[in-house]
C-alpha cells in the first residue's frame, strides 16, 4: 500500500498519534499495542479484522497533525453513505474529541485505506440534520455508538469523506 511507512527505527505511536523512534517509546501502552495489532490485521486481511471489530467496517485514516504537521494513522469505524464514507469522532464517548478530528479540521485532505484500495478524500464535518441522520445510520450498524452519545454532553462530530 502507498502512504507513509515508518522506517525500521520508527514505530507508530498512536497514544500521541504520531510516529516516534523506538527510543522515544519507552513503555508499552495497551492502546498503542491494540492499534498496531488492528492495523496489521487490517492490512494482512484486506481490511477485515476479528475480535470486537469482526464483521464491522473499518478504515485506516491517514491525517497530518494539526500542530506538528507529522503523519498519523488511525483505525476508525465507518459506514457508507452513497459514494462517501462516514466516520464518527466519538472517542468512545469521552468528553473531548479525538486528536484526529482536529487534524481533519486543519488538513481536510486525507488518505483512506479501505483494505482493498487507498485513495485521497476530502473530510467535511456534517451539519444538522445530516449529522443526526448519519449518526443514526452508524448506530443501526454499530449499536455501541448510541452508548457513546449517552456518555458525553458534547455533540459528537460526524465526518463525511468524499473521494477526490
Amino acid at each position: 500500500m502507498g502512504g507513509y511507512t515508518p522506517t525500521k527505527e520508527q514505530v507508530p505511536c498512536y497514544c500521541f498519534e504520531t510516529f516516534r523512534t523506538q527510543k522515544e517509546v519507552q513503555v508499552s501502552n495497551p492502546q498503542i499495542d491494540r492499534n498496531l495489532g488492528i492495523i496489521k490485521e487490517f492490512r494482512d486481511n484486506s481490511g477485515k479484522v476479528g475480535g470486537p471489530f469482526a464483521g464491522r467496517t473499518l478504515l485506516l485514516l491517514h491525517t497530518i497533525g494539526a500542530k506538528s504537521s507529522q503523519p498519523r494513522i488511525n483505525p476508525v469505524a465507518c459506514i457508507r453513505d452513497g459514494d462517501c464514507l462516514v466516520i464518527i469522532a466519538s472517542k468512545g464517548g469521552a468528553p473531548t474529541n479525538p486528536d484526529w478530528y482536529y487534524n481533519l479540521l486543519a488538513h481536510p485532505l486525507v488518505t483512506v485505506e479501505t483494505g482493498i484500495e487507498e485513495f485521497q478524500a476530502k473530510a467535511t464535518v456534517a451539519i444538522e440534520p445530516e449529522r443526526s441522520r448519519l449518526y443514526n445510520q452508524m448506530v443501526a450498524m454499530m449499536p455501541g455508538f448510541a452508548e457513546y452519545q449517552q456518555k458525553t454532553t458534547r455533540v459528537i462530530p460526524v465526518i463525511v469523506l468524499t473521494r477526490v
